[in-house]
């Protein structure tokens, strides 16, 4: 196969977990296909196109290497495609903490618990 829709192929290399929300995506004109916004799920794309989508907090950059007649495997699905994404930024160190949530009525905590408060908290 040389051509094929982009929701399918979304759906194919496993970056959407079914095509309708493949398909939802690419309506909303949140994809390009080789710098172009495209809106139909219908757009036929081949290996050598680059795809340009949100992901997640991240944008993906993606060239599609070849299309595929099924959703196989995550291996087989990474076959499929070059990762041509810049390097996501790592998490600040400065930033707080998070905080130890607990349900309303839990009561007090238990040593064990107050042990793991106090890990997240940083006051080993």
């Amino acid at each position: 196969m040389s051509k094929q829709r982009i929701d399918k192929w979304l759906w194919h290399a496993r970056f959407f977990k079914t095509r309708s929300l493949a398909s939802d995506v690419v309506s909303a004109g949140h994809i390009r296909v080789n710098r172009q916004p495209i809106r139909k799920p219908s757009h036929a794309v081949g290996p050598g196109d680059v795809l340009t989508f949100p992901q997640g907090p991240h944008i993906r950059v993606i060239e599609i290497a070849a299309t595929a007649d099924r959703r196989g495997p995550a291996p087989e699905a990474r076959l499929l495609y070059s990762d041509l994404s810049p390097p996501q930024p790592k998490p600040k160190a400065d930033m707080p903490a998070p905080v130890a949530v607990r349900d309303e009525g839990a009561g007090r905590p238990t040593k064990k618990e107050r042990r793991e408060i106090d890990r997240l908290r940083g006051e080993d």
